[in-house]
């Protein structure tokens, strides 16, 4: 049954920019000469003089992004590796999630949380959770699960280890890369766009985009975004329901600038299909179909949040600049999850309830200082930055038998829902606080140029406090805590060889709070230590690379190492026992090498291996979710004689990856191909683009990605053919 959460409106605005489309193109093909309205906005989302790095040759990607505490440094003179996706490609990507979008980046893999839908990001094989997804360079701000595309306007990827440029990750995850994502803000030009669109399933989708500045020197800045995804998913019975709306601000004057956001998002899943796990057999079975649904139609997942940033500079001199920042977010979350377990290769499944509810608060700021030096021949950018983060989640679960329930992934059994008692945790209806957590630091940098600053050298080092404190559930009583300090430190340096190409290298750390100590000890039962939550680690990168900028093309090549600690059992414990270390080759390239040609992909090799982890069977094997290949080739042209046509093609390939950490689970190998078109016109002064796009074209059938919750490999089944239809009039 298609329950559409969704009003009429949506349908009657598509059908009239179609119906509007086809009655004009006559005028259009007559006038072929007549220029094409266009709207440019200048945003300076960041509250930063300069603003947002410009866009690169196409589009697509800027010339470069933020870096944490050292502020937006432009690509060729970064010590890192990094891209930013413009507001201009999640648009004509017709984007859903930042998921969605970062299925373009070559260095990225999209996965999900265990035992939950929460998008996860593999970055040079290390996850990153959505929870540890920045916003404007704030931790924890946005939605935890799922963020609206219709919010940002750059998603920023930083690839490698990155605790000295942006703190800590408060979640626990952010070894191998970092994301952050900037927000929309009032361009220069009125803005005012709707959005409709339709995908396969019903899925039915409105969005309204406002900017307008005030005042005599348009020193008032005003977006508000408000969108509504409803209905049926591409996959059978699953619905997506999805409320949101923001509200920007800004202001500009010579020595001040000031910004501040506000949102809301209401993010509902009916019957989700979930992952599977893979714990009861030997090997993988083969995929089940793209649309099916294993998923039990009571299940469910629904999140609520309300949050809001703040940021100022302002300009104490010539050479001084002071900022500070602040942001809070109040989540409400509850879930009904059933995840099959399988337990042979033609599809059996065991499945049991898991109920859970979540309140958190956080609150999270910074303020800091830069300033410019000279001294003889050396030129010095200096920093001197604060942060803190406070986190608190109160939490209760609720689950039924652990004798479960059989299905089949391949023929799923609906089930009437068990009551969820055979086990529990606090009150479902008034979660506790269970857990707590406090990250303080401050950091130091200079970046010092010389040779006519054609040689750049970034020396740093941050010192992060991270209290954790864990409650027993219901009686919020304090059962573990640890307070511990860390010093990361940073050494990059960049050469310029002339005007198109620069050569890097780097070295820097991340550290994360200790994980929960779990795991089962060999011939059965679980580890001694159960729960025990050990203290922050550190992962240690190294890493060279070049960067050419052609004008229209550019093109990044780098190598990578990174070790980190691997939690691993030995005898009845569980502990930071072993090392994984993934190193690994990254080339990109993006721009427009031709006129009407647009091109963005890139190759990720990665090698990977476990060690001394006191399991011989483990000892010199893959990690878990780390495939050794990952190619993406994209492009776009503009068809000759068709003016406003553009036709788009996308291939990703990943290739075999493992399910357990002994690597005797292999997930296949995948190839996906996109296609897309965009077709843009005009209705007397106002811009409409038509678009359409394609996943998953050949509708392939295969596991996308593989997860870990310690040694138990979980799958995450691939979309079917996935048809997106939309068109944006801009007034």
């Amino acid at each position: 049954m298609h329950r559409l959460h969704f009003v009429p409106t949506p349908f009657a605005l598509a059908a009239f920019l179609l119906a509007s489309s086809a009655a004009h193109a006559q005028t259009v093909a007559a006038d072929a000469d007549a220029a094409i309205p266009t709207v440019t906005v200048t945003a300076s989302a960041d509250a930063s003089a300069k603003g947002l790095s410009r866009a690169y040759a196409g589009g697509q990607v800027a010339r470069g992004g933020r870096m944490g505490i050292l502020g937006n440094v432009d690509i060729m003179s970064s010590a890192f590796s990094s891209t930013s996706y413009t507001q201009q490609f999640i648009a004509d990507q017709q984007a859903r999630s930042v998921g969605d979008l970062l299925q373009s980046d070559p260095a990225v893999r999209l996965s999900r949380g265990f035992g939950n839908f929460q998008e996860v990001y593999m970055i040079r094989g290390f996850a990153l959770d959505s929870d540890d997804v920045g916003y404007n360079g704030l931790y924890g701000v946005l939605p935890r699960q799922y963020v609206s595309p219709e919010l940002l306007e750059r998603v920023e990827v930083f690839r490698g280890a990155s605790a000295f440029l942006n703190g800590a990750a408060p979640g626990g995850s952010g070894n191998g890369g970092a994301i952050n994502l900037m927000p929309k803000r009032a361009g220069n030009a009125p803005l005012t766009e709707a959005t409709a669109g339709l995908e396969s399933g019903g899925h039915a989708y409105a969005a309204f985009d406002l900017g307008r500045r005030f005042g005599d020197q348009q020193q008032f800045g005003v977006r508000i975004n408000a969108a509504k995804r409803g209905g049926e998913t591409s996959v059978a019975r699953e619905e997506h329901t999805v409320s949101m709306f923001s509200v920007g601000l800004d202001y500009r004057a010579r020595n001040v600038r000031l910004s501040a956001d506000v949102g809301y998002q209401d993010f509902d899943l009916d019957a989700p299909r979930p992952s599977v796990g893979t714990a009861g057999v030997t090997a993988i079975p083969a995929a089940p179909d793209g649309g099916s649904n294993y998923s039990q139609p009571w299940s469910f997942s629904k999140e609520r949040d309300v949050f809001g940033t703040m940021r100022a500079e302002a300009d104490l001199g010539n050479d001084l600049t002071a900022w500070a920042a602040f942001g809070t977010r109040s989540t409400r979350e509850s879930n009904s999850l059933a995840e099959p377990a399988l337990s042979s290769l033609d599809g059996k499944a065991n499945v049991y309830r898991f109920d859970n509810a979540r309140k958190q608060e956080i609150r999270t700021g910074e303020f800091g200082l830069r300033a410019k030096v000279r001294t003889g021949p050396l030129a010095h950018a200096l920093v001197a930055s604060w942060s803190g983060h406070w986190n608190e989640a109160k939490n209760a679960y609720a689950i039924s038998n652990f004798a479960g329930f059989p299905t089949n992934i391949y023929r799923p059994v609906d089930a009437i829902a068990p009551a969820p008692d055979f086990f529990t945790g606090g009150v479902m209806s008034d979660p506790r606080l269970t857990q707590k957590t406090i990250l303080t630091s401050y950091a130091l940098a200079d970046t010092v140029s010389l040779l006519d600053d054609r040689l750049l050298v970034t020396l740093g080092a941050r010192r992060q406090t991270i209290k954790d404190a864990g409650f027993a559930y219901g009686t919020a009583q304090q059962t573990s805590q640890y307070d511990d300090s860390a010093i990361t430190p940073v050494a990059g340096l960049v050469y310029k060889v002339d005007e198109r190409v620069s050569v890097y290298a780097n070295y820097i750390e991340a550290l994360v709070k200790g994980p929960v100590a779990s795991g089962n000890i060999a011939g059965g039962g679980q580890v001694a230590n159960l729960g025990e939550v050990f203290a922050p680690y550190k992962s240690k990168q190294k890493e060279a690379g070049v960067k050419l900028d052609g004008g229209k093309l550019g093109m990044t090549a780098a190598v990578f190492t990174t070790d980190k600690p691997l939690l691993a059992v030995q005898g009845q414990l569980a502990g930071l026992f072993g090392t994984q270390t993934n190193r690994g080759v990254e080339l990109s390239v993006f721009g427009a090498p031709l006129r009407g040609v647009r091109v963005l992909g890139g190759l990720t090799l990665l090698d990977t291996e476990q060690s001394d982890t006191g399991n011989p069977a483990h000892n010199g094997k893959q990690a878990i979710g780390a495939p050794k290949t990952q190619l993406n080739a994209g492009v776009e042209w503009d068809v000759a004689g068709v003016r406003g046509l553009s036709l788009n093609l996308r291939t990703l390939y990943t290739s075999t990856q493992y399910a357990d950490l002994a690597n005797t689970k292999q997930v296949p190998a995948w190839t996906r191909v996109d296609i897309g078109a965009r077709y843009l016109t005009s209705i007397g002064e106002r811009t409409l683009t038509l678009r359409a796009r394609i996943d998953n074209a050949a509708n392939r059938n295969y596991w996308a990605s593989t997860g870990s919750s310690f040694d138990a490999g979980y799958l995450v089944a691939a979309t079917p053919r996935t048809v997106v239809l939309s068109g944006s009039l801009a007034f």
